[in-house]
């Protein structure tokens, strides 16, 4: 069957190929009614459909976009993606999402994968261990935003929670409700991964500026499949802790699930608050204290610097921007 062509369809709606062009770039400003119907019952007609990598290849777009997350299991990341996606479709522009599993050698090859694909940009939470391909990037121009993390000595644009705060935020409740034992659990601590890091170090000042002794023991981290075994040597404990903050969502999974299945009392025995606010909180028995992360406007605003870098905006400064996080008090401390 012959292919129908742009020519095809301008000579069905009696119209110019430059017409039937700008039709299907939806420049309709100077196109009449009569003339835009007459292109639509053509393409209908005859059943055109344009062309993608054509176009694309014409008009150096592909008009698609690759995000790169850490892991697609974390309500952070997913959130993240929804609000990216939505920015996206308003412009007419595609997401191909991809999980690196925290795998510099994954990531390596979706970077790859997408540039052979030819997107127009990538956001990711980054590894931060593939230095020189980030630096090709930057010395490339190609637009590419950070997610959730930094990468030291790569000055890229950057969203992120403001995690001190985040963690202040959880201490400084612990404290108002009376608990003086403050541990915290998180994922390998060995990784270069900004959150951890910032929140480990918030954790030991906001223990500080209340006059609170840190303690080693009370601090913990982990694989989350070994993280029942770190919860249990933290609970266990001579003198164990009243309170655990959880560093993420994850995190927070294993603990309640750890709570469960020995019996501790949430708040009774066991105050808990988790950073990141999981859909479940606010029916969970009892109801869980989060540290929410505004996931939607960090997603949207990471989406809008990628559009900008891929519009051109000259990259004469990096930013990094820092979303306020915000506590949602309820029976868990």
């Amino acid at each position: 069957m012959k292919k129908i062509t742009i020519a095809d369809v301008a000579t069905y709606a009696n119209v110019s190929k430059s017409t039937v062009s700008q039709y299907l770039n939806k420049r309709y400003d100077y196109m009449g009614a009569d003339t835009k119907k007459r292109i639509e019952a053509a393409i209908k007609a005859l059943g055109y459909s344009p062309n993608i990598i054509a176009r694309s290849l014409k008009q150096k777009s592909t008009k698609t976009i690759g995000v790169i997350v850490a892991n697609i299991l974390h309500v952070f990341s997913t959130q993240v993606i929804r609000a990216i996606e939505d920015y996206c479709n308003a412009s007419n522009f595609h997401v191909i999402v991809c999980n690196a599993d925290d795998d510099p050698m994954k990531e390596k090859r979706y970077i790859e994968m997408l540039r052979a694909k030819q997107v127009d940009g990538i956001i990711a939470f980054p590894t931060g261990e593939n230095i020189d391909l980030y630096q090709g990037l930057l010395e490339e121009n190609y637009p590419f935003i950070l997610m959730d993390r930094l990468v030291p000595g790569v000055a890229m644009d950057a969203v992120l929670l403001d995690n001190e705060k985040a963690v202040h935020l959880a201490i400084e409740q612990f404290i108002k409700a009376g608990y003086k034992k403050i541990g915290m659990i998180s994922p390998p601590m060995e990784q270069p991964v900004t959150p951890r890091r910032e929140r480990m170090e918030a954790y030991k000042t906001a223990l500080k500026k209340y006059g609170i002794e840190f303690r080693p023991a009370y601090l913990a981290s982990g694989e989350i499949t070994d993280m029942h075994i770190r919860i249990k040597e933290m609970l266990t404990l001579a003198d164990p802790p009243e309170a655990i903050l959880a560093l993420n969502d994850r995190v927070l999974f294993e603990l309640l699930q750890y709570t469960k299945d020995h019996q501790v009392q949430i708040s009774a025995d066991l105050a808990i608050i988790g950073i990141d606010d999981v859909s479940f909180a606010s029916f969970y028995s009892p109801t869980l204290t989060t540290i929410a992360q505004p996931a939607f406007d960090m997603g949207k605003k990471a989406a809008q610097l990628l559009f900008n870098q891929i519009q051109g905006d000259s990259r004469s400064e990096t930013n990094v921007y820092r979303f306020a996080p915000q506590l949602m008090e309820r029976e868990s401390c």
